[in-house]
């Protein structure tokens, strides 16, 4: 024997236990309250269109300037022949046709600029039609008022949304029913039927395009979300980058001053008191600056990152990296102008990395091309050019899955699975370090990045 246990549900907060049911036509009252009942006749002007919308580009020059009012345009055509399906309902004597034309045309008009309060306007209009009206051959909705109803149903419903097309449809049945009760099916000629299936064909096709239409405002809304998001993390991953290896490099200076500064006294045979106190000052402020400066960059380090133990790359490794790109298949040549010196750490590390950057891109986006460097010991700063050719004729490469993003001048990237931001990363270091840089494409259809990283002159070159 089964025993079917009813399990009661547990009340809801607040003491709420009424049934789905009861809240769903509650809701749904509300709903109609809000949509067609509160503020119904509030001054809602259409607006205009767009001059560059997709039925804008499709007109003759002549009318694109006119192409705002189409909308307005519309609606009036359509309010002059419900005034003339009006006045053919009309009777024999001429003030009474041309109200009923009125009674027909006023609510097509008041969609322009109160959308909802219409809809009750054509509601009403619908009897006074009926009244002024010689035939009573069609019952509830007469030839004008067909048309009248139809119309503002469908202008209301594209100037709205979905919710309220449908409870302007369901009131348009109630009140086809309700006539029908009354009066009695038997005595006139209903065509409530026929105006409720070609208005819910018609709002039908409207509530998809509402649909549409949002769900194409969303993606584009959360596509440029995205995009921004994307830059924006591109750019603090890039900066994150450079404030470790910057970090590195100026920690391990300043541990070298502290180091030597705790050190010197004892490498002088009995030193004077103030030199031990100047050194003892120096590596008390070495010492400070080196707690600053890894409170404050600390704060961009991963859990899981590891400080590299070998030291940071400078200009001098040039050589390596070029034979590793040689290596890789790209033909590089190097020239070296100007009186090479030692320059700054973070000049050093961000003059490699954008070489290395412009190398790796000739790489990926110039298959069978050449690239030249270029640095250049000037004063006052350090010069760095790297050019690649263009890609020859004979080179196969594969087409890009994305056309858009082809560089300009001919250069068809190779599918790639680097982040396409190597320019931006580039910039950043120029930008952090107050330099200039300049990139695109060369007249030859090959490309160039130019840089111009400036050095505080010191004190040797001052006296030279």
């Amino acid at each position: 024997m089964t025993e079917t246990t009813q399990m009661r549900t547990p009340p809801r907060e607040g003491g709420d236990s009424r049934s789905p049911e009861y809240r769903l036509a509650m809701n749904a009252l509300s709903g109609l309250r809000e949509d067609l009942f509160h503020d119904a006749f509030a001054y809602r002007p259409l607006s205009r269109t767009d001059a560059d919308g997709p039925l804008a580009r499709r007109l003759p020059a002549r009318l694109k300037p006119h192409a705002a009012r189409i909308p307005h345009a519309v609606v009036a055509a359509l309010a002059l022949l419900c005034f003339y399906a009006g006045t053919v309902d009309g009777r024999s004597d001429g003030p009474l046709t041309l109200l009923s034309g009125l009674v027909c045309a006023v609510p097509v008009l008041a969609t322009l600029v109160r959308p909802v309060g219409a809809f009750w306007m054509s509601m009403a209009a619908t009897p006074v039609v009926a009244l002024l009206s010689s035939s009573w051959g069609d019952w509830p909705w007469l030839p004008g008022a067909f048309l009248c109803h139809t119309a503002v149903l469908v202008i209301v419903a594209i100037r709205t949304r979905p919710r309220t097309a449908a409870y302007m449809w369901a009131l348009t049945a109630a009140y086809g029913f309700l006539n029908e009760s009354f009066w009695g099916a038997g005595h006139y000629g209903s065509n409530s039927t026929p105006l409720l299936v070609l208005t819910a064909f018609a709002l039908l096709l409207i509530s998809v395009w509402h649909i549409r239409r949002d769900a194409r405002q969303q993606v584009t809304a959360e596509q440029t979300v995205t995009a921004h998001e994307r830059s924006r993390r591109t750019l603090l991953e890039e900066r994150t980058t450079i404030a470790r290896e910057l970090h590195d490099v100026v920690a391990h200076h300043m541990s070298v001053v502290a180091i030597q500064a705790e050190a010197a006294p004892y490498r002088v045979e009995n030193p004077p008191e103030e030199l031990e106190r100047a050194f003892a000052t120096i590596r008390e402020n070495a010492v400070a600056a080196l707690t600053e400066l890894r409170r404050v960059l600390g704060v961009v380090r991963a859990e899981d990152y590891e400080a590299p133990d070998a030291p940071q790359p400078t200009l001098a490794d040039l050589d390596a990296l070029l034979a590793n790109v040689r290596d890789a298949g790209l033909t590089v040549d190097r020239a070296v102008t100007g009186a090479v010196r030692e320059l700054p750490p973070g000049v050093e590390l961000s003059a490699y990395r954008i070489v290395q950057e412009a190398l790796s891109n000739s790489l990926r986006h110039a298959p069978g091309a050449t690239a030249r460097v270029e640095v250049s010991y000037v004063l006052g700063g350090l010069g760095l050019r790297v050019v690649n050719t263009a890609i020859p004729h004979n080179t196969l490469v594969k087409p890009a899955r994305h056309p858009a993003t082809t560089p300009v001048g001919g250069l068809r990237p190779h599918p790639s699975t680097g982040s396409g931001h190597g320019i931006t990363g580039m910039r950043e270091r120029v930008s952090m370090l107050n330099g200039e840089m300049t990139a695109g494409p060369t007249d030859d259809g090959g490309y160039e990045v130019a840089v111009f990283l400036p050095v505080a002159a010191d004190r040797t070159e001052g006296e030279a």
